[in-house]
């Protein structure tokens, strides 16, 4: 086998430094929150591909899933040549998606593309042009979710100018000094300001801030944005990309709020590690383009789509929503200590498993700051030692953690002593 060193040095001669992982280790195999590198250590998953292995690495039924298919038809392309499996995939979201009304369904390959897709269509069934999304967002990589993304390094920072039409309205983050309040008084300032509302197709936004650091948004804020949607006749769009498929300890995060959405987006977690995503919307809302307007060669693969459809057998007959609020009760026990043990840890928060929280100086007084030093000296000792943990947020500040929520209780506090030592080391 090839040894990390001699990966390295390829990665090194033949990646694009803005496309090579900083990180040393390559992976060689991998087993529900467990992954070895090429030189056969062992390294505990808290990331989960950032969000994408909810219920772990290879689980069993998906990997036999996508085996089956492969003995059958890898590609078609769809729009030459339909195939059960994206038809399938489309009845079974439209069947739990919590959209307004009867649902239909596009399938891509990826988050940024399902947005591009879902702002394609909104644009399509209102006849307007603008986009409002919020402070800390993100939605992506291309050139229009970049524009869409609430913050600007490292993804827009060497790229030039941004596609026009995007608007941004602050985020309700009252540890930050944003209230409720004060984001709806933001969003109707945008309105008024820069996207008047009869140019403005949709309003996006995250029920949980995912890159901008693990925030919920509250479910009474959620309600407001729909009625003003309704008042004013744009399109909510929920991005769900990282929130979606059991993160939050319900199968969607919005479902915590009771608000039904015009169209959602999600991906990662959807099918286990193959590339996929969907954008879920309206009937008629769906439906607003022309005949070939959506879709893309690799759309909703035969093998992604096969996966996508064992996922949710899994959800179904094994209790991973009630495993997922489990593991959020259990790590924020666990929070709940470290905010008493640690002069550093603040602000720990989850919804389900989505959890987190902060690292900062001179907690509880009034000149209280984020420490994005502690944080990335926290991902990189929590790595030397075994862990893969991963920060973020609009001050990268936040420790985030995203293992499978089906991750053993054993390796589950064993991971969690390595952030309990490693803090202790560090302050």
């Amino acid at each position: 086998m090839t040894s990390n060193a001699e990966l390295n040095a390829l990665k090194k001669k033949y990646v694009a430094d803005g496309a090579a992982s900083p990180a040393t280790a390559f992976a060689a195999r991998a087993e529900n929150a467990e992954i070895w590198d090429a030189d056969g250590n062992r390294f505990i998953d808290f990331a989960g591909g950032i969000g994408v292995l909810n219920i772990g690495h290879r689980h069993p039924k998906v990997v036999a899933a996508v085996k089956e298919q492969l003995d059958k038809v890898m590609h078609t392309c769809q729009t030459v040549m339909p195939y059960e499996g994206y038809v399938r995939v489309a009845e079974k979201l439209s069947q739990v998606v919590p959209v307004r009304g009867h649902a239909k369904v596009m399938l891509a390959n990826s988050g940024a593309e399902a947005l591009e897709n879902a702002v394609k269509i909104a644009r399509a069934a209102t006849k307007r042009p603008n986009i409002i999304c919020f402070d800390g967002g993100y939605h992506g990589r291309t050139f229009y979710t970049m524009a869409m993304n609430g913050k600007v390094a490292p993804y827009q920072t060497d790229f030039g100018p941004m596609p026009g039409t995007v608007f941004r309205a602050p985020y309700p983050v009252p540890y930050h000094g944003i209230s409720e309040d004060e984001a709806i008084r933001g969003l109707m300032m945008a309105l008024k300001t820069d996207a008047g509302p009869t140019n403005t197709a949709a309003i996006v936004l995250e029920p949980v801030l995912g890159e901008g650091g693990f925030y919920p948004a509250p479910a009474s804020f959620l309600k407001r944005v729909r009625d003003i949607c309704d008042e004013l006749g744009i399109l909510m769009i929920v991005d769900e990309v990282q929130s979606g498929f059991g993160r939050t300890g319900k199968l969607f995060a919005i479902e915590h709020s009771g608000v039904e959405p015009d169209i959602m987006t999600m991906a990662k977690s959807m099918a286990d590690g193959m590339p996929i995503s969907a954008i879920v919307g309206t009937d008629k809302i769906m439906d607003s383009s022309g005949p070939n307007s959506l879709g893309g060669t690799y759309t909703g693969s035969p093998t992604a789509c096969a996966a996508a459809l064992a996922v949710l057998e899994v959800f179904e007959q094994e209790n991973i929503l009630e495993k997922s609020q489990a593991l959020g009760d259990k790590l924020a026990q666990r929070f709940g200590q470290w905010q008493e043990k640690f002069d550093c840890v603040d602000n720990a928060r989850n919804m389900g498993a989505m959890a987190a929280f902060e690292l900062v100086t001179n907690k509880g007084k009034s000149e209280r700051a984020p420490n994005p030093d502690l944080a990335g000296a926290l991902c990189k000792k929590a790595r030397e030692e075994g862990l893969i943990l991963l920060s973020c947020g609009m001050y990268a500040n936040t420790i985030r953690f995203l293992m499978p929520v089906t991750i053993d209780d054993a390796v589950l506090n064993e991971g969690l002593d390595i952030i309990e030592s490693c803090l202790e080391s560090l302050t």
